[in-house]
């Protein structure tokens, strides 16, 4: 059960501008549910990407590039850069942002990805709790279980770039 941010009272579900929305039944203040916003980096080194391997759910022992929410007083670029250091230790100067993925498979609640190009980045690869492993993979070795929530989207459309790159040399 949610509660007013406005008044304390109970929530109740209503039909509102044409949806199921929560509407505080005393002050008629209104809970409208917001996508999740995160931010991520491809990181490569000699045509192969960097991926993570997670240790806790969701997709847990999947891989994904480094990234995390946006907090809500940051900018998403800060936001990636801030997640590559905390994931793997490596200091990122965020380029060119890649796409932008929307994503409905997060059991934390659906979302979009803003995904970034590494321009360069600094440092030794230092894990933390939340990775398991860190590794670079060249496109035709990608592992199978890549993680949700846009990781995989992303993943997969830079092996698509990866292919075209390396026929076109």
């Amino acid at each position: 059960m949610h509660y007013c941010l406005q008044c304390g009272h109970s929530l109740e579900l209503r039909l509102q501008d044409g949806r199921h929305r929560e509407v505080c039944g005393n002050c008629g203040w209104i809970y409208y549910e917001q996508l999740k916003v995160g931010a991520g980096v491809l990181i490569e080194r000699d045509a192969r990407l960097l991926l993570l391997q997670r240790t806790g759910e969701p997709w847990q022992a999947d891989w994904n590039i480094p990234a995390g929410f946006v907090e809500m007083d940051e900018n998403p670029r800060d936001a990636a850069r801030r997640e590559v250091l905390e994931e793997t230790g490596l200091d990122v100067e965020v380029g060119e942002l890649v796409r932008v993925y929307f994503y409905t498979d997060d059991p934390r609640g659906n979302g979009i990805m803003l995904v970034y190009r590494a321009k360069s980045f600094v440092g030794q690869i230092k894990t933390n709790d939340e990775v398991h492993a860190s590794r670079y993979f060249a496109w035709p070795y990608l592992p199978e279980n890549l993680a949700g929530g846009g990781h995989d989207k992303a993943i997969l459309d830079w092996c698509i770039a990866a292919q075209v790159n390396n026929d076109s040399k």
